[in-house]
């Protein structure tokens, strides 16, 4: 069994990280070169040159195609070596991987795995980042910490009224049940939890000016294995549910890429959409601000916990709770999908 899960997209990068500058990211424990084709289209190749196993981001572009910055093998978009110095015979097994990509919701996103499996259409919907009806701010943060210790971070929110007290988190998040649901047809973890009459934090007072008592709703969906969205309404303390259920109020959407980058690494690829306020600028840079604070609080703790769990030996056991069924029905339907 892989260390990760095969045929899946994972996010690598935000499109405006990926232009004509060659860019070094290891997915997966894969490590792999993204660039842009002169018309635009991303490229992703194993970050190897098949000759000595010098990273190709180390080399250059020469037009659509890559020169090793080592011995001057140069491989086109395809992977396919192109020129071979010192000789006219370029060798039937001269090429590189390829990795199928598609640029979607200013995301880029790889396939791992088998290449012929990948499908366009399995790509995570995260429309609301090109959405004209919603604005956002993004960040991303590398993490040394394994991927499963923020997937389960994730998974139970109750965490925010200790960890993140002062910015998102209040005293009624650990306090209100939530309920669990796993959709095996569509490999899916989600989890409700609905709050009335509670305080309302920093994290929304700033931006959208409700004050306490607030209507609070956390709706999360995970994609395993490696999408999560929290979706989000605040509302003054009983405004009115319109017919699709979510109506009035204001709506936030907090997304995350949960991408491996080796067994003990990940990529945290976030953003805050929202709905309201779209073009006032204050609020865009205190969510900013505030959710950098939030992941960064995260960021430490699970740094720590990583060292943690490193250094415990083989079998050593935890205790779970009913906050915890988010988290261990993720990680069951990882393990289901990893088989």
């Amino acid at each position: 069994m892989s260390a990760f899960p095969q045929n899946y997209w994972y996010v690598a990068a935000w499109s405006k990280e990926v232009g004509r500058e060659l860019l070094s990211r290891t997915i997966c424990g894969e490590p792999i070169v993204f660039y842009r084709r002169r018309d635009g289209r991303p490229v992703a190749l194993a970050d190897r040159c098949v000759h000595r196993r010098y990273p190709l981001s180390l080399g250059r572009l020469e037009d659509d195609s890559i020169e090793c910055g080592y011995h001057g093998f140069v491989f086109d978009c395809s992977g396919a070596c192109t020129f071979v110095p010192g000789q006219d015979r370029i060798p039937r097994t001269a090429r590189v991987p390829a990795y199928q990509v598609v640029e979607r919701d200013r995301w880029i996103w790889v396939w791992i795995g088998d290449q012929s499996k990948a499908d366009p259409a399995l790509v995570p919907d995260a429309h609301w980042l090109d959405d004209p009806n919603w604005a956002s701010v993004e960040d991303m943060a590398h993490s040394p910490f394994r991927y499963s210790l923020l997937m389960d971070n994730l998974m139970d929110l109750s965490h925010e009224t200790y960890l993140h007290a002062g910015l998102i988190g209040t005293p009624e998040i650990a306090r209100t049940p939530f309920t669990t649901r796993v959709d095996d047809v569509r490999n899916r973890v989600t989890f409700s939890r609905h709050m009335e009459a509670v305080e309302c934090p920093p994290f929304y007072e700033k931006t959208t000016g409700y004050t306490t008592p607030i209507d609070r709703w956390q709706d999360v969906a995970f994609q395993p294995p490696a999408f999560w969205v929290n979706n989000v309404r605040v509302a003054p303390h009983g405004t009115p549910v319109g017919p699709n259920g979510d109506e009035g109020g204001a709506h936030v959407k907090i997304l995350h890429g949960l991408t491996p980058e080796t067994e003990n690494s990940t990529w945290d690829f976030w953003a805050v959409v929202r709905d309201f306020a779209l073009d006032d600028e204050a609020v865009s840079h205190a969510l900013l601000t505030m959710n950098q604070e939030v992941v960064q609080q995260d960021l430490d703790a699970l740094t720590v916990l990583e060292q943690v769990v490193a250094s415990e030996p083989p079998g050593t056991q935890e205790l779970s709770v009913e906050i915890d069924a988010g988290g261990l029905a993720a990680r069951a339907m990882l393990r289901k999908i990893n088989q």
